[in-house]
């Protein structure tokens, strides 16, 4: 192979990398995918939290939604 050739695949395979990657960010609205680590249920509480300190859920709402984050969380293991 040449290096002509060499370039030439490595141009194609980078344009396809940019390519997947702009469809991923205009497939989330522009936001990062993230896996889910070990601490997401604390970082949803807080937006929770958050969401009742800024007044867009009442006290009821939040308490609800609090409860169904809690029974849903992973237990953990001994060892």
């Amino acid at each position: 192979m040449s290096l002509t050739t060499l370039v030439v695949w490595a141009l194609i395979i980078a344009a396809a990398v940019l390519v997947a990657r702009a469809y991923r960010r205009e497939s989330t609205g522009g936001r990062a995918v993230t896996a889910p680590g070990p601490g997401l249920g604390k970082g949803v509480e807080d937006l929770l939290a958050t969401r009742f300190a800024s007044g867009e859920i009442d006290e009821e709402e939040y308490k609800r939604r609090l409860a169904v984050l809690r029974s849903h969380a992973p237990k953990p293991t001994l060892p």
